[in-house]
C-alpha cells in the first residue's frame, strides 16, 4: 500500500463533529499515517493541539487571513505565548494558517489589505523566532505573499513551508519554490476543466509538490456538486483526510510517476517542508 501525509486538513471544523475520529481512522486504513492541522483562530488553537494528540497528527497554530477581522490586536501576542508555550511539543510543525486572500470582495479593500498584511507581516516574524515554517493561505494574492516573504526572508533568503491550495501562474510557482518553499495540491487538480493548475501539475518538478486536502473544504470531482445539482437536491459531499489516496493517485497521471512513487517523493517532501515531521519518521510512523 501507499503511505501519504495530508500536509493541510482541517479535521476539527463543525463538518466534522463527532466523526472526526472516524474519519481519521478511515484515513489511516487507507495509507494516510499523518495530517497536519492547522488552527485558523485564536479560540481553535487548544482544539487542534488536543485533536492532534488524540490521533498522532501534527498541527499548526495561526490566524488564518478570513478570521483577522474578527481578532483583537491582542491575538498577535496570545499566538506568540501560544507558541512560546508549545515549542517543545513534537506534534506543533509549524505557523499556520496564515497568509492573505484578496479574492474574497470585502477583503480586497484598503483597510482589510492593510490589516491583513500586518498580521501576515507579524506572524512570519514570528516564524522566524521560533524557527518555524509557515503554512500559507495564498489565494488571489501569490504576488503580495511571495514579496513579505523576501522582506522577512533573514540570511540566507529562505523559508521551509507550504503554498497551500497553489494556484498561480509557472513563473509565481518558481519564484516561492526559490525561496525554498513547497506548493500544496489537493482536490482542486481533480477537476477536468481545471486545465491551467492540471497543466502547472504536469510540469513542475516532483520535488516541489506536497499533497493535502484541506478537507472539509476542496473537495475533489468526485464529491462536488453544481449548484444547479444542490437545487435539485444532490448533497454535497463532504471531503475528508480519506480521500488524499485517490486525489494523489490522479496526480500520479498527472506528473506521469506510478502511485507508489508520487507517495514516496512526497512524503519526503512533506518532511522537508516540516521538518518536525521527522520526528514521526523516527518513531516509525512514516514510510518510507
Amino acid at each position: 500500500m501507499a503511505h501519504w501525509i495530508d500536509t493541510h486538513c482541517h479535521l476539527d471544523a463543525p463538518e466534522f463533529g463527532d466523526a472526526a475520529l472516524a474519519q481519521r481512522a478511515l484515513a489511516a486504513a487507507r495509507g494516510v499515517q499523518l495530517c497536519v492541522l492547522p488552527a485558523v483562530s485564536v479560540p481553535q488553537f487548544n482544539a487542534v493541539r488536543s485533536l492532534a494528540h488524540a490521533t498522532g497528527d501534527g498541527y499548526a497554530l495561526g490566524i488564518h487571513p478570513l478570521y483577522v477581522a474578527s481578532q483583537s490586536e491582542g491575538a498577535l501576542s496570545h499566538l506568540a505565548q501560544a507558541l512560546q508555550q508549545n515549542l517543545a511539543d513534537p506534534h506543533l510543525v509549524a505557523v499556520g494558517e496564515i497568509g492573505l486572500d484578496y479574492f474574497v470582495p470585502e477583503l480586497r479593500a484598503p483597510r482589510q489589505r492593510e490589516r491583513q498584511w500586518h498580521f501576515y507581516t507579524e506572524q512570519l516574524r514570528l516564524a522566524r523566532q521560533f524557527d518555524l515554517p509557515v503554512l500559507l493561505h495564498v489565494r488571489g494574492a501569490v504576488d503580495a505573499i511571495t514579496q513579505g516573504l523576501r522582506a522577512l526572508a533573514g540570511p540566507g533568503g529562505r523559508w521551509h513551508g507550504i503554498a497551500h491550495a497553489f494556484n498561480g501562474s509557472t513563473q509565481q510557482a518558481r519564484q516561492l519554490i526559490d525561496l525554498g518553499l513547497h506548493l500544496g495540491f489537493g482536490g482542486a487538480v481533480t477537476f477536468d476543466r481545471a486545465l491551467n493548475l492540471r497543466t502547472l501539475v504536469r510540469t513542475l518538478p516532483p520535488q516541489a509538490i506536497v499533497l493535502e486536502t484541506d478537507a472539509p473544504d476542496m473537495p475533489p470531482q468526485w464529491l462536488y456538486r453544481s449548484a444547479a445539482e444542490r437545487a435539485a437536491g444532490a448533497v454535497q459531499g463532504v471531503n475528508s483526510p480519506a480521500e488524499l489516496p485517490r486525489i494523489g493517485a490522479e496526480m500520479a497521471v498527472l506528473q506521469g510517476v506510478s502511485v507508489k512513487e508520487l507517495s514516496d517523493v512526497t512524503t519526503r517532501n512533506a518532511i522537508d517542508a516540516l521538518p518536525r515531521l521527522s520526528a514521526f519518521r523516527d518513531r516509525d510512523r512514516i514510510s518510507p
